[in-house]
């Protein structure tokens, strides 16, 4: 059976009038003069999210994400489009957003409850789960104004999921607070998720995004160029950042993941592999067996630099490891057309078992943002499995020594 929908977002735009001046503005008010234009920070948006499924919202600053959150919140009307939300809204769009700095925390928990809607009786239930969960001691009965950024957004996270919402957003606000209470929300998002909440997360973090969000939608000025699985648009959004005239091709693996190619084709790879420390190729290691990744490289004109990066990720997409040759002191430069390179990089594998693939990097300065020459994503795999080592859990092999002293008194 297919889950209820509970927003469904059609050909959705957002457009705010432009004047020429102050005047001009004030006179529309009191005449048939209209603005000089529309500046449009939404086109087209289309946008379904389901009961209990999680759908990260990404894109550089401006993209339109915050006005898209406001939109479907119901702060602030669409231009244009059609907007259905089955169910009850509880939104997080902004650190500090409609509280006062002179109340306590306690009153304005009590004031934003009741602009969501809650009885008084439901209010009075809820204050001693919203002060335990925001857990800020005796600053819950202090003036606003004394809080941190981090204290602001347990309260507002605190009382926006006091009572689980048919669709929850989150916009950027986890970001500013502790490891500790970071985990704790994302175990009661989880757990709303888990009983049909809807969640619309924004977060520049790709890591929050991949473990709790079952798709990604990517913004770019205003329209959604990319929807499909939190790794794929995550490394489409991620070639699109670097500089330079070039395309972003995607195409789909025999595993079902998605790989990402990209860069303006100075310099490419000739060849990949993963070879045992002999030279040997190999697709399945032992935990902290020696590897060695053999790259050759062709030079297409001439580059001042080139740096070569590598960066391992585990099944679910997670970065492991990352390095290249310019952090590892290896530099190449003055590099003419014509040329080969064949590069090798040996190191252990001290990883947990399981499966794992490699993006490859050209790029022209420490960031693929400088200039990325190539950018392959999942251009190779590989599969770990124990060894001689004792029995241990996680993704990495950490060689760990216990040393036991025992004295009788």
């Amino acid at each position: 059976m297919t889950a209820e929908v509970v927003l469904s977002a059609r050909r959705i735009g957002k457009a705010y009038p432009q004047f020429k001046s102050g005047f001009h503005r004030v006179a529309s008010w009191f005449t048939s003069i209209g603005p000089m234009a529309q500046a449009w920070v939404l086109r087209d948006v289309d946008l379904d999210v389901a009961a209990g499924e999680s759908v990260g919202l990404i894109g550089v600053n401006g993209a339109g994400k915050s006005t898209l959150l406001r939109v479907v919140a119901g702060v602030m009307p669409p231009t244009e489009g059609e907007l259905l939300v089955n169910g009850r809204v509880s939104a997080i769009l902004e650190l500090g957003l409609g509280f006062n700095g002179d109340l306590t925390g306690r009153d304005n928990v009590i004031n934003a409850a009741g602009l969501m809607g809650y009885s008084r009786a439901t209010i009075e239930g809820i204050l001693p789960e919203v002060e335990s969960f925001a857990d800020i001691g005796a600053y819950f009965h202090r003036p606003m104004r004394e809080y941190s950024s981090g204290m602001q957004m347990r309260v507002a996270f605190a009382v926006a999921t006091a009572k689980r919402p048919d669709l929850l957003i989150v916009d950027e606000a986890l970001s500013v607070g502790d490891i500790s209470f970071q985990q704790k929300s994302f175990q009661r998002i989880r757990d709303f998720r888990s009983q049909g909440t809807a969640l619309i997360l924004v977060s520049h973090d790709r890591a929050a995004i991949q473990s709790i969000c079952h798709r990604a939608v990517l913004l770019e000025q205003g329209r959604v160029i990319k929807d499909g699985t939190p790794e794929a648009v995550l490394d489409h959004y991620n070639a699109r950042l670097a500089s330079g005239d070039f395309e972003v091709r995607s195409e789909a693996l025999e595993d079902g993941r998605t790989q990402t190619v990209s860069g303006t084709g100075e310099a490419t790879f000739a060849d990949a592999r993963v070879c045992d420390e002999r030279g040997a190729p190999l697709e399945v290691a032992q935990v902290g067996q020696r590897l060695m990744l053999k790259l050759q490289i062709n030079i297409h004109c001439q580059l001042p630099e080139l740096v070569v990066g590598i960066m391992i990720r585990d099944r679910l997409g997670q970065t492991v490891f990352g390095t290249n040759t310019a952090h590892l002191q290896s530099p190449m430069s003055n590099l003419q057309p014509g040329e080969r390179i064949t590069l090798r990089v040996m190191f252990p594998a001290r990883l947990g078992p399981g499966e794992y693939g490699l993006t490859l990097a050209l790029q022209g300065g420490e960031t693929h943002l400088e200039g990325n020459y190539q950018w392959i994503d999942h251009a190779l795999g590989f599969s770990i499995v124990p060894g001689g080592e004792a029995h241990f859990i996680g993704c990495a092999w950490l060689e760990p020594e216990v040393r036991v002293n025992r004295h009788l008194d």
